[in-house]
């Protein structure tokens, strides 16, 4: 199940007009408190942003259309404050990963329900933090208009396993076989 799950999610940029209901989306939210946090300490705050206005202003602040175009739009922001007094300079590096893998189960959860989204990292952080009084501390880390495919995705081909993946050290692609020992 998870597989299928992991191999479907598309980023989409196309919706259709049909409003989502606003409590799938909330459950989609809901899966990032299960994300690897350092320390456990939750450093996320998530947005869900349902006001027209703001939304077309913030698809504006993206330099992205279909951005502004939809009925709702998640933003997730990092509270640095935590991660950097228990990890000192370490604590940034792990607010990114801590988002990463919130945002990896967000967007997993929003596949499984049927609804569509694309993860917009271009955007201008003063002006998000503007329109939604962020204040000036906290990190905005990404945007997700929610919505319907327009159409169904093509399926993509992904880069093969074998252009990525190492053994022992960087740029060995052989797995050698341990040698047994008779004992």
């Amino acid at each position: 199940m998870i597989d299928k799950i992991i191999e479907s999610r598309r980023s989409i940029r196309k919706f259709k007009s049909t409003k989502p209901d606003w409590r799938t989306i909330i459950e989609c939210i809901d899966s990032m408190r299960f994300a690897p946090m350092a320390g456990n300490n939750f450093s996320l705050k998530i947005i869900l942003v349902d006001d027209e206005e703001k939304i077309r202003k913030i698809g504006e602040a993206s330099d992205q259309d279909f951005v502004g175009k939809v009925h709702y739009l998640v933003v997730v922001c990092s509270d640095k404050k935590l991660a950097t007094l228990s990890y000192e300079e370490r604590g940034e590096n792990y607010l990114r990963q801590q988002a990463g893998a919130a945002i990896q189960n967000f967007l997993l959860k929003i596949t499984e329900s049927g609804l569509s989204t694309c993860w917009i990292g271009h955007f201008y952080d003063e002006k998000v933090k503007h329109i939604l009084k962020i204040p000036q501390e906290i990190t905005v880390e990404a945007l997700f208009p929610i919505g319907y495919a327009f159409e169904k995705p093509k399926k993509i081909k992904k880069i093969d396993l074998d252009h990525v993946l190492y053994f022992n050290e960087y740029n060995n692609k052989k797995m050698v076989a341990k040698e047994k020992l008779d004992v």
